[in-house]
């Protein structure tokens, strides 16, 4: 009897893209993939500690499965990801339930872990590769419309408050014709829409080519799917980036860019290695090369130090770039960061107050942005049945922006549709087809 595994994704695209890869690792090795918890022998947790919070579902998550491992003592249980190389010994000494613990870079010797805990033993691999890029492995995707391709693995950028580059090591790119290979056998079963990961995928080098190199390659592969990209570092995008995303229809008119902040002072404490007005910058040098382009950004409120001066600064640029959307949070101390020396010295309610500043003016921005979309035309790529009812569809614009429209029997998962827009909240567009 084949051994079934059960995966559970918590986190960033990344971690997604590190599942079907670890489940394309075990396929070859005989292990059946399972979506039902209790028929599996292996339950696997890949975990995120970009944030704290993130960290403390795990251990919920692992108290939870604690009543399985009991009923079903011969369970193994393994945690992957960010989360085992930061905690391990904490993971195997305080959770006594985990018997593997793997990092982002030792995926391929997972098997051999596992069957070092089938066997009573411990399974532990969280060494740091400089290396590894996985390019030969096939990750394990079902049948769908969008994939996640990481194009790199690693950080070099060391921003003061992320715990990425001690997680996830240095950065390392895979070649540019391994990514290409991949994308045409996605387009070959179907996929219509693919996006390039990377911690930040503007740094990409492989053998003198270069972000906008691969990103050209890639939309070369197939007219008819879409190319996506995420992180960018405000730090890399080159004007050649921005004219090969004009330049190419398929390519989406969509650039997520971290600020984190709006002010120097702070942005220097993060080691951000941008100014202010370097990134404004850029943002009108993005807009004007590519029209209609959709911004979206990441920012933290209460960074060490952040004065009420500081928050101002960060809700000014705001209002001066007008995002379509953001990631928001309120920082939390990472061990391991140079941040984590700093005095965590801005209180928890004045965060919070800050961090809902911070969510009600991206609100109030999105809504303002979306209503000049109403009557307007748009062509989506229809992703699914819509998550509150089955009589809709779900779709994308090449922007990035949800739709809901009715469902209909002519219309199937994965064509692109023309819509009209006829109503909108701050993340959704409603439309009828046209």
């Amino acid at each position: 009897m084949n051994n079934k595994v059960y995966i559970e994704t918590y986190g960033c695209q990344m971690n997604l893209a590190d599942s079907e890869l670890v489940m394309g690792i075990l396929k070859r090795k005989g292990y059946e993939i399972t979506k039902e918890l209790d028929s599996a022998n292996v339950i696997l947790l890949n975990t995120c500690s970009v944030r704290e919070n993130a960290e403390e579902k795990i251990f919920h998550r692992l108290d939870h499965l604690k009543s399985i491992k009991r009923g079903k003592p011969s369970t193994v249980i393994g945690i992957l990801g960010c989360m085992a190389e930061r905690l391990r010994k904490n993971l195997i000494e305080e959770k006594k339930i985990v018997d593997v613990v793997v990092g982002p870079d030792e995926y391929r010797r997972l098997p051999e872990y596992l069957d070092m805990a089938f066997g009573g033993e411990k399974g532990i691999g969280v060494k740091l590769s400089r290396t590894e890029t996985y390019e030969d492995i096939e990750p394990y995707r079902e049948e769908g419309i969008s994939a996640w391709i990481a194009v790199m693995r690693g950080c070099d950028k060391f921003c003061s408050f992320c715990v990425v580059p001690f997680t996830r090591g240095r950065e390392r790119s895979r070649s540019l014709h391994s990514i290409v290979e991949e994308i045409k056998k996605l387009s070959d079963r179907g996929f219509k829409e693919v996006t390039l990961l990377g911690q930040n995928v503007n740094s990409y080098r492989d053998d003198g080519h270069d972000f906008a190199d691969l990103l050209a390659a890639a939309a070369r592969v197939d007219k008819n799917m879409r190319i996506r990209f995420t992180t960018s570092h405000p730090q890399d995008l080159s004007d050649k980036l921005l004219y090969t995303i004009a330049e190419h229809d398929n390519i989406c008119n969509y650039i997520h860019l971290p600020v984190q902040s709006g002010s120097n002072r702070i942005l220097e404490l993060m080691n951000r290695s941008y100014t202010i007005e370097h990134y404004l910058n850029l943002i009108e040098k993005a807009r004007k090369i590519i029209p209609g382009l959709s911004l979206s950004t990441d920012i933290i409120a209460g960074f060490p130090t952040e004065t009420e001066e500081d928050h101002q600064m960060t809700l000014n640029v705001m209002k001066e770039i007008r995002y379509d959307g953001a990631f928001m949070f309120k920082y939390s101390p990472r061990e391991g960061t140079k941040a984590y020396n700093m005095v965590d010295d801005v209180p928890e309610e004045i965060k919070l107050r800050r961090l809902n500043e911070i969510i009600e003016l991206q609100q109030e921005i999105s809504f303002e942005i979306n209503q000049q979309l109403i009557n307007k035309e748009e062509i989506i790529l229809v992703e699914g049945l819509s998550k509150k009812s089955d009589q809709f569809y779900s779709g994308r614009t090449d922007t990035n922006k949800v739709v809901i429209i009715p469902r209909y029997d002519s219309i199937k998962i994965g064509d692109y549709v023309k819509v009209k827009i006829t109503r909108v909240t701050s993340a959704t567009l409603f439309g009828e087809v046209v």
